[in-house]
């Protein structure tokens, strides 16, 4: 029983599958080490810790990219730039201060107190000065009249005005 096993291990379909075992293992090796290398270039900026990061794919091998992806960025670098670039967009645009009416999108002015699109009201204006006032205000800032309760909140502040006046006539 021996001897049938000894002879298969010193034929040539044994050698020739043990070739192939090898040749495969270290085309599965080279392929390890080549992924870790293009990963690591997506992820780092720095050449030499790109070369570090493809060494340690490559020395113990099979094990060095299991421990390449517990330590590598998790994020692409292009992933990294445009999230950036979204963040200064999003900077810029409310640096800009672009105020919109709620209801019809239109660009409108702080200092407006209807939507001049759509007609919405968008601030009431103070009684005494006409100066358009913010819905938190409890005084007006540019005369010191008080602002009583409620009079810059309420459904009205964001009704078109032409609703509002179809709805007196009724």
């Amino acid at each position: 029983m021996f001897f049938a096993a000894d002879s298969f291990f010193d034929s040539d379909a044994w050698n020739v599958a043990q070739n192939l075992g090898l040749f495969l293992g270290l085309v599965f090796w080279a392929a390890t080490v080549y992924w870790v290398y293009k990963d690591a270039r997506r992820r780092i900026e720095d050449p030499w810790l790109v070369a570090i990061a493809t060494l340690l794919g490559a020395i113990p091998p099979f094990l060095g990219p299991l421990i390449y992806m517990l330590f590598r960025p998790p994020e692409y670098l292009e992933d990294v730039r445009e999230r950036e670039l979204e963040i200064l967009a999003i900077e810029e645009q409310l640096a800009e201060r672009d105020l919109r009416c709620p209801v019809c999108r239109g660009t409108v002015d702080p200092s407006f107190l209807v939507c001049p699109v759509c007609t919405t009201r968008l601030k009431q204006a103070c009684e005494a000065c006409g100066s358009p006032l913010e819905p938190i205000w409890q005084v007006c800032p540019y005369c010191a009249t008080p602002v009583p309760p409620g009079i810059v909140t309420g459904e009205e502040v964001l009704q078109p005005l032409r609703l509002r006046r179809s709805r007196r006539a009724d």
